[in-house]
């Protein structure tokens, strides 16, 4: 227990001093992060998790260092669909982008937080109640098909319950200020707009990590391989949002692909009592689907909509 708790507390030191390097010195100014500098911020992110991923091997074994990977892929390619959302969000409030990194960053801190809430309480839960690996499989499967047949719909901000609250208990300006989340005005702290992105897209990582915990829950019970595995596949994600952001729109096979991967995890879950598929098939599964929803999308371009004047 002493050992597993220094891991923790070195992994978790590990993290805060990347958080703090990226922050503090690297985006210490607010700037427009282009497409070079995301790619290479995306680079070193992937890299960091697969040298994480080949300590796990050497010290942890083959089993977990599949787990962790498995993991790694489910959370990476769930969250590409995360992107869509900042994307509308962004545009729908006329975010300049030397500022989107800054809300992304510190969205995606309060994401690594909640994630850690969600699981150990899910772990927890599993191991006190087995049953309930059951009905995690049940509402996967049921979340993969409504994602299926889903729409994507405008971003409607004053329709977010947790922005409607914040505005009845705090007044926001209806102008930006610049990276400013909180402004004084006649010696009086108001929010900002920009804060009103920040709380929606908190909002959105809890409701996505509604569905993303009980996957990686299909994949390991083991709370180190989950955390881990959610916090790389987080920590690279603002930079695959600045390398994708004006190329997601081509994906547009990957929803079905996505749709796929959550009704696999669900049955997978499901199907335990009986028959346990090996982490190994389950890890080529998902990047065999992954794959083939990429490909569909390069060789069959959506068809742009003709505008009707």
């Amino acid at each position: 227990m002493i050992i597993d708790g220094y891991i923790w507390a070195g992994f978790i030191a590990f993290v805060v001093l990347l958080l703090a390097i990226d922050l503090g010195v690297f985006h210490r100014k607010s700037h427009e992060v282009k497409i070079k500098e995301a790619l290479i911020w995306s680079a070193v992110w992937i890299s960091l998790a697969f040298i994480f991923n080949y300590g796990v091997y050497i010290f942890m074994g083959k089993e977990k260092a599949l787990e962790f990977l498995t993991g790694y892929l489910i959370e990476k390619s769930l969250s590409v669909d995360n992107l869509f959302v900042f994307i509308m969000l962004f545009t729908f409030f006329k975010v300049e982008p030397k500022y989107q990194h800054k809300v992304l960053f510190w969205g995606i801190l309060g994401a690594l937080i909640m994630r850690a809430i969600f699981i150990f309480a899910g772990v927890a839960l599993i191991s006190r109640f087995h049953w309930i690996i059951y009905i995690f499989g049940a509402f996967l499967v049921f979340t993969g098909i409504k994602m299926l047949f889903h729409k994507d719909e405008e971003v409607t901000p004053d329709k977010n319950p947790l922005v409607r609250l914040f505005k009845k208990f705090f007044p926001v300006t209806e102008q930006m200020h610049g990276g400013n989340f909180f402004v004084k005005i006649n010696s009086k702290t108001v929010a900002t707009p920009l804060f009103i992105v920040l709380l929606v897209v908190e909002f959105t990582d809890l409701i996505f990590a509604v569905d993303s915990i009980p996957a990686i829950l299909a994949i390991s019970t083991d709370s180190f391989i989950i955390f881990t595995s959610n916090v790389f596949a987080i920590l690279g994600l603002r930079a695959l949002y600045f390398a994708l952001a004006g190329i997601t729109q081509y994906f547009h096979y990957l929803k079905y692909g996505l749709s796929a991967i959550l009704v696999f995890v669900g049955v997978k879950m499901v199907i335990v009592g009986f028959y346990k598929i090996p982490i190994v098939y389950s890890l080529l599964t998902i990047l065999g689907i992954l794959i083939v929803s990429i490909v569909l999308s390069i060789v069959f371009p959506q068809k742009e909509k003709q505008i009707i004047t």
